[in-house]
């Protein structure tokens, strides 16, 4: 379908995601960068993918690379981005855009000099009832958007000897849980409505300040660590969990609950939207059917179905109507709207997928939830 060429840079949880979701859409990968020549070489056997970089520069001077997918911890992603940007190679990178605002306005400044699409992999947009109730709102069937209320919760940290690098606020920034999901929540909730959030409050917790750190490698939710593997106490600032109260421009209030200690829940993201006409409430949990409430008729459940849903969405579903659609085609449906975008060649045009200037957007929300939580009050945006 398209003829941009891509290398993969990062081969932990992110880098085997967006090579599958690419080559279900005809992107042809040329490559992986790991952490070393040994991950690069091993991520690229296990993939079948035809190359294995040895440095960021050498994917920097491949000719056949037009565009990067930037997976990697944190604290590279502006540097590998500002580079890539200068070489003109399109990018998308995973979220957070990078570690503070300084950084994701330059990088936004650096985006808007170049004929570069530079995305965001805010995938969750690309569920195609999140994009059904996005057009819902803009087509008036909610009314006044009144409230937005929800949450996105996951259990993989609960205990103390839980860990990975995104703990450490080195590596990841001075939020993890609000950076890593929140930011998720945060932007669909502003896409779908088309409202963005001025003001908040918020209220964290670190539940558990001391953790152990195996000795060793550990793999990113692979689940493998021994439990007689030997570790150390590393100290967390980072925080597991918080509430964060929402003010929307339009005057609508919202409240976000976030966790990464909350048993059970893997990775559960929900959201209720009140109007004046209607309500929509959505579970990722339950990805393929939307509940729709009304107050002088019965309520309704909207099933995922392309024959149901708006023109605009349609484009968006892989599937017929009874055939479930799930997380890994949000990156394939989001991954479709970035490279149809270089396809097209007009950069003037409106984006139609999370771009630089939304990734800043959720850095300046970061800042001000943690200033707010600091502060102990609310914090205009």
């Amino acid at each position: 379908m398209f003829d941009t060429r891509t290398a993969i840079i990062g081969a932990g949880f992110m880098g085997p995601a967006h090579t599958e979701a690419l080559r279900r859409i005809g992107i042809q990968v040329t490559g992986i960068l790991g952490v070393d020549e040994n991950e690069s070489l091993s991520a690229a056997k296990k993939l079948g993918l035809p190359k294995a970089y040895r440095s960021f520069k050498e994917v920097l001077a491949d000719p056949q690379v037009r565009a990067i997918h930037i997976t990697t911890p944190n604290r590279l992603h502006f540097q590998m981005a500002r580079d890539a940007l200068k070489e003109r190679k399109h990018v998308l990178c995973e979220k957070p855009l990078a570690m503070n605002t300084k950084e994701t306005s330059h990088l936004l400044q650096l985006a808007k000099r170049t004929n570069c699409a530079a995305g965001v992999n805010y995938n969750m947009r690309f569920y195609p009832l999140c994009l059904e109730a996005k057009e819902m709102i803009s087509k008036g069937k909610v009314g006044d958007v009144y409230s937005v209320v929800g949450s996105y919760v996951q259990d993989w940290l609960l205990y103390p000897t839980d860990y990975n690098w995104r703990v450490l606020a080195e590596e990841g920034g001075a939020l993890r849980a609000v950076a890593d999901i929140g930011t998720h929540w945060l932007d669909l909730a502003q896409s779908v409505t088309r409202l963005k959030v001025t003001s908040v409050c918020a209220d964290l917790r670190t539940v558990h300040p001391v953790r152990q750190r195996p000795k060793g490698e550990v793999q990113t939710f692979s689940g493998n660590v021994k439990k007689t593997q030997a570790t150390e106490n590393v100290a967390v600032t980072t925080e597991d969990c918080g509430s964060i109260l929402l003010r929307f421009e339009n005057g609508a209030k919202g409240c976000l609950w976030v966790s990464q200690t909350t048993a059970g829940r893997k990775n559960c993201l929900r959201f209720e939207i009140a109007g004046a006409k209607s309500a929509l409430y959505w579970n990722s949990e339950e990805p393929n059917a939307m509940w729709v409430g009304s107050r002088e008729k019965a309520n309704e459940v909207l099933l995922k179905d392309p024959a149901l849903l708006s023109d605009a969405v349609r484009p968006y579903v892989g599937y017929p109507g009874g055939h479930n659609e799930g997380y890994p085609d949000t990156f394939k449906m989001c991954f479709k709207a970035f490279y149809s975008y270089i396809a097209k060649g007009d950069f003037k045009a409106a984006p139609t997928f999370p771009t630089f200037e939304d990734g800043h957007r959720e850095a300046m929300l970061c800042e001000a939830i943690l200033k707010s939580h600091k502060k102990g009050g609310w914090i205009n945006l």
